[in-house]
């Protein structure tokens, strides 16, 4: 594997770290803002907004207005997304999936992994992957230029930053 050399200085990596923060928190606080609900959401609360916010931006409503539907269709997409988003790192979901996410976390290794805008993405070995959200490029290249790459991430990754089931291939 390639090693990457990276240049760093603190002010440097602050600097990114706090980007990359900042783009997620952004837009985690956008999702919220799309849906009008604050960080203490329960999961029944946020399924009652989503159902409602369809309801009045279904592209239904708007048969023969091709403006209105446009803009109806693109407004669904949205919401979706953040529904989606913000179901998949609420407190309620990450309890329920916890034991699934600790056993796979002990029992497989890490077969693949990506870094995208600020979000580490790692395949393992049972065919499930999980997104973790805000990872400094710093932190992601220290995995890469790791001995190991599957203990740095135990260690330094995969229960220190907020993670998201997005698949399994099972």
């Amino acid at each position: 594997m390639q090693k990457i050399v990276y240049f760093e200085s603190k002010s440097y990596c602050f600097h990114i770290k706090r980007q990359v923060v900042t783009i997620f928190m952004k837009k985690i606080v956008e999702y919220r803002k799309l849906l009008n609900v604050d960080k203490t959401a329960e999961l029944k609360d946020l399924k009652t907004i989503y159902r409602n916010a369809m309801k009045e931006s279904h592209p239904d409503k708007f048969q023969g207005d091709e403006a209105g539907l446009k803009a109806a269709e693109e407004n669904s997409k949205k919401i979706i997304e953040a529904y989606h988003f913000l179901v998949s790192i609420n407190p309620e979901t990450t309890k329920i999936n916890l034991p699934e996410y600790t056993e796979t976390i002990a029992t497989s290794t890490i077969s693949d992994y990506k870094f995208v805008e600020g979000r580490l993405i790692i395949n393992f070995s049972n065919g499930s992957v999980y997104e973790y959200i805000s990872v400094p490029k710093a932190t992601y290249v220290k995995m890469v230029n790791a001995d190991s790459p599957g203990r740095f991430a135990k260690r330094h990754i995969l229960n220190s930053f907020t993670w998201r089931k997005t698949t399994n291939q099972d």
